[in-house]
């Protein structure tokens, strides 16, 4: 797989380890930054790496910010992104599995390096199960595409 990777300032030790894990695994990465702990907008890094997604670039984004909520938030915007903000291995299997989520982020501040290796090392080794769940999948895709924002 081709992985786009991205991280604010909270989350640069992490992504470096999750960088290395990656290619490990077997599996390419790009890095949109950031690489130093400057303080940094993580919206501004979270489209990027999501919109490489969403254009077919890569097959997934992982996304690491303080809580990993930020980054999901941001990456959601982008059409065609379906990212979740994951603090246990089950729940990376089950985003995979169900929901057929691309963009997996993370909180540096709040998990262990450890648990976040194994949320990506599940999350990358898992498939879309396809079947009913796909079902809703293209209801997520038909809200998406007829979504309009009123002020």
């Amino acid at each position: 797989m081709e992985i786009a990777l991205g991280a604010d300032h909270a989350g640069v030790a992490l992504k470096r380890e999750i960088k290395q894990l990656v290619e490990r695994l077997g599996h390419t990465c790009d890095d949109f930054g950031t690489d130093g702990e400057t303080s940094v907008d993580y919206p501004d890094i979270a489209e990027r790496v999501a919109r490489s997604v969403a254009n077919g670039a890569f097959d997934a984004g992982i996304l690491v910010c303080g809580t990993g909520v930020g980054m999901s938030i941001a990456a959601n915007k982008v059409a065609g992104i379906r990212a979740a903000a994951v603090s246990d291995v089950e729940t990376a299997r089950l985003v995979r599995e169900h929901n057929d989520a691309n963009v997996l982020t993370l909180g540096a501040r709040t998990l262990s390096p450890g648990r976040a290796l194994e949320i990506v090392e599940v999350f990358l080794a898992t498939a879309f199960s396809g079947g009913r769940h796909q079902r809703r999948i293209d209801k997520i895709a038909a809200i998406e595409s007829h979504s309009t924002n009123v002020l």
